[in-house]
């Protein structure tokens, strides 16, 4: 074999090492809530409400269009939430790139839940990771019109799931609402990994309407029976989700999940589903296609070569 020929052989098999070095250190632990919709998701093109007041008004202040709704992510937080990221600053966990999620609005997409009810939340995620989910819910009485501070919310969360399972892109956890709130709140979400040096935060706008008034509205989507659901530390045992959207527009799910259409009336927006088959899976199976076909073509030229 000549010194050439050497060359382009180790060129051919070292390419794809390369690319499957990339995909597999692109597909670290990502996500956000996409039931109850979270800004970031629904913001996204993924989430149908890029349109909304709200979100071009995110948009412009953050200046990109949150394609990557899944990375908004700080890494050594290490459980100092508050000591780490500053009042105001909570929706976008203090990242530049995505300060416009923390404009003090009171028309950003939001959900419509049941005081007291079970709520199901859906998280997206690219791959399983250890680590702790944890959900505040401000205190009655928030201001959405306000930057939102950590004093709205209570030092313990009302539910916390451990470890849970990643099914079909993403989690899955059902936990009880507090029976005391009505109006317009924050879900606030914090998932620890322990698996990682990361913590991600999310800021999903949900509104509470009275149970005389859940008759009227369309149930939240169906969950796949086969799908486990992980128990809470600090919550009930799971039951199916209670929650609607708001208004005329389907809630956002985890792309590769089923959905169904809900309706209500509000003047705040939904996020919704606009694109089929591109879960939050694509970025990584699209590099294990590209990883394949370089491997291909690369073992193809390594043959000519020696045949030479």
């Amino acid at each position: 074999m000549t010194r050439t020929t050497a060359r382009l052989t180790g060129a051919a098999v070292a390419a794809p090492l390369l690319l499957l070095s990339w995909a597999a250190g692109s597909a670290q632990a990502h996500g956000a809530p996409t039931d109850p919709v979270s800004r970031v998701y629904a913001c996204s093109p993924s989430g149908g409400s890029a349109a909304t007041g709200a979100c071009k008004a995110a948009i412009a202040a953050s200046g990109q269009n949150f394609v990557a709704w899944d990375n908004l992510r700080v890494a050594g937080v290490n459980g100092r939430d508050r000591q780490v990221i500053p009042d105001g600053k909570l929706c976008s966990g203090n990242l530049p790139a995505y300060k416009g999620l923390d404009l003090a609005r009171a028309d950003w997409p939001a959900t419509r839940l049941t005081p007291g009810a079970r709520m199901t939340m859906t998280y997206a995620s690219t791959i399983a990771h250890a680590g702790t989910f944890k959900l505040y819910l401000t205190r009655q009485g928030y201001d959405p019109t306000k930057p939102l501070t950590w004093s709205e919310l209570p030092a313990q969360p009302f539910a916390e799931f451990k470890d849970p399972a990643l099914t079909n892109g993403a989690y899955h956890f059902t936990a009880k609402l507090p029976a005391d709130r009505t109006g317009r709140q924050m879900l606030y979400t914090i998932w620890q990994n322990s698996s990682t040096t990361d913590t991600y935060y999310s800021c999903s706008d949900v509104v509470f309407t009275a149970k005389k008034d859940s008759g009227t509205t369309a149930s939240a989507r169906p969950r796949a029976s086969a799908t486990p659901t992980p128990s809470a530390s600090q919550s009930p045992t799971p039951t199916a989700s209670k929650s609607v959207a708001v208004p005329t527009r389907r809630t956002a799910a985890a792309p590769a999940s089923p959905k169904t259409g809900t309706t209500a009336a509000d003047s705040a927006p939904v996020a919704s589903d606009t694109s089929s088959g591109s879960g939050p899976s694509a970025p990584l199976l699209a590099g294990g296609a590209a990883a394949v076909l370089v491997l291909t073509g690369g073992a193809a030229l390594a043959l000519r070569l020696r045949r030479r």
